[in-house]
């Protein structure tokens, strides 16, 4: 039996595992280990290789940034910087026909910036958006549709933990991954503003009865109140990306100010006590944890997959198939989409990109761009059933029984297919994700 033969072994049997309900880490690291004694035919030695691996992945100077991201995204959830984002977005398009809606996309694109976290946008809009939309007659699967499709935008627009864990395992500036996530991530959320705003004038029955506009809320602020919410909003987006952005930081230091600046913000505005801190502390170290063993994990799939040299067998079938340059990223982009029914999105980025990168990338492919395309049709699958990572959290966070699964599944389904289209923008102008990268 050739590595060939046994590379794809272990990767069957690794999906086989991961479908039977395996923890995906440990699935990786198992099939990746027996694959490797299989190729090298000793187990000592393939402990050894495998051990390098996990150090080579922990002791990487940009692991660092991880926990840092993460706990400013926790202290931010808790210090009600969501409520503030969505009442100064909803003040601005409060004129719009279906202004709630836009300003729900608005506040999850502003929320994203401080966060990067889908998952945090997904609970934190349906506590807030939900019952404000439904309250002013929206349809309710038309409203949870609003959230679910608008919290993916937490992955894409910087910082995103997903382009954090993107950038390790493809050897990639974190910094350019941030930069490249600008441009199709306000993209993706204008259109699915002006999707809304479709909606709303061609199908307003999507919406349901209206009978009083936002501008009609009972809450109303001032310029100056409005000011004062967005102020601490536009401070840490300021130090964290123009930090980055304008070379004074590096992603690491960005992290660690962001996280201390809004560890200050929720202090000013006694948002959390000591008790919640240790909580929050807590669950940072979880996530961190979380995320490590993911990343140990693609680091031994990874060498696994070049033991075995299945990249590149896969390069030479489809180089004798034919299939093109592009045939082959619209197929890669298909299975993604389709992975993303059944996985969560990290499992995909980590099983996906070892095979591929190495496959396309002597055909010239850019690997910033791959990774936005990546992460962009991936994330169609949180809102796709079964698996629909947001759509789960979106009706666990809303304990409503009268919204079902599959309510927030079709009122999603329109935001999936802007997406696709988002996907399909960016496969035809790369330069949206590589034109800010000097």
């Amino acid at each position: 039996m050739t590595p060939f033969d046994i590379g794809l072994i272990a990767l069957v049997a690794m999906v086989v595992c991961v479908l039977a309900g395996m923890f995906i880490p440990v699935a990786l690291m198992l099939c990746s280990f027996l694959g490797v004694w299989a190729i090298k035919g000793s187990p000592d030695l393939a402990i050894k290789l495998m051990a390098q691996a996990a150090n080579d992945a922990i002791g990487s100077y940009f692991f660092g940034i991880v926990p840092l991201f993460v706990l400013m995204g926790f202290i931010v959830g808790a210090t009600g910087m969501g409520r503030d984002a969505y009442d100064v977005a909803n003040a601005f398009f409060k004129k719009i026909k279906g202004g709630l809606g836009v300003g729900t996309v608005a506040a999850n694109a502003i929320f994203a910036a401080i966060t990067g976290i889908s998952i945090a946008s997904a609970a934190v809009f349906t506590k807030i958006a939900v019952p404000e939309m439904i309250r002013h007659g929206y349809n309710p699967r038309f409203a949870t549709g609003v959230v679910a499709g608008s919290s993916v935008l937490g992955m894409l627009i910087p910082p995103s933990l997903l382009l954090i864990l993107y950038a390790i395992i493809a050897e990639q500036s974190v910094g350019d991954m941030f930069l490249a996530g600008v441009v199709p991530g306000v993209v993706l959320a204008i259109m699915f503003g002006l999707g809304i705003i479709l909606a709303a004038y061609l199908r307003p029955s999507s919406l349901g009865k209206v009978e009083e506009t936002a501008a009609e809320a009972e809450e109303e602020f001032t310029n100056a109140e409005l000011a004062w919410k967005f102020a601490p909003i536009a401070l840490l987006i300021t130090v964290v990306l123009g930090g980055i952005y304008s070379g004074i930081f590096t992603p690491i230091e960005a992290g660690a100010m962001g996280a201390i600046g809004a560890l200050l913000l929720a202090i000013v505005r006694k948002a959390i006590s000591i008790k919640q801190f240790g909580q929050i502390l807590v669950d940072t170290g979880l996530i961190t944890a979380t995320i490590c063993l993911l990343i140990i994990a693609a680091q031994m799939y990874s060498r696994m997959l070049a033991f075995s040299g299945v990249p590149a067998g896969i390069a030479d079938i489809t180089a004798n198939a034919e299939l093109g340059y592009w045939g082959l990223v619209l197929i890669y982009v298909a299975v993604l989409i389709l992975l993303g029914m059944i996985l969560d999105s990290s499992s995909i980025v980590l099983i996906m990109v070892p095979i591929m990168l190495p496959v396309l990338g002597p055909a010239g492919l850019d690997p910033v761009w791959f990774g936005i395309v990546t992460i962009l049709a991936v994330e169609i699958g949180l809102l796709t059933p079964p698996f629909g990572v947001s759509v789960y959290v979106i009706k666990a966070t809303l304990d409503d029984p009268n919204i079902t699964l599959d309510d927030i599944f079709i009122g999603a389904l329109p935001f999936a297919f802007i997406m696709l289209i988002v996907v399909f923008l960016v496969l035809m102008f790369p330069a949206m994700a590589t034109g800010l990268i000097g």
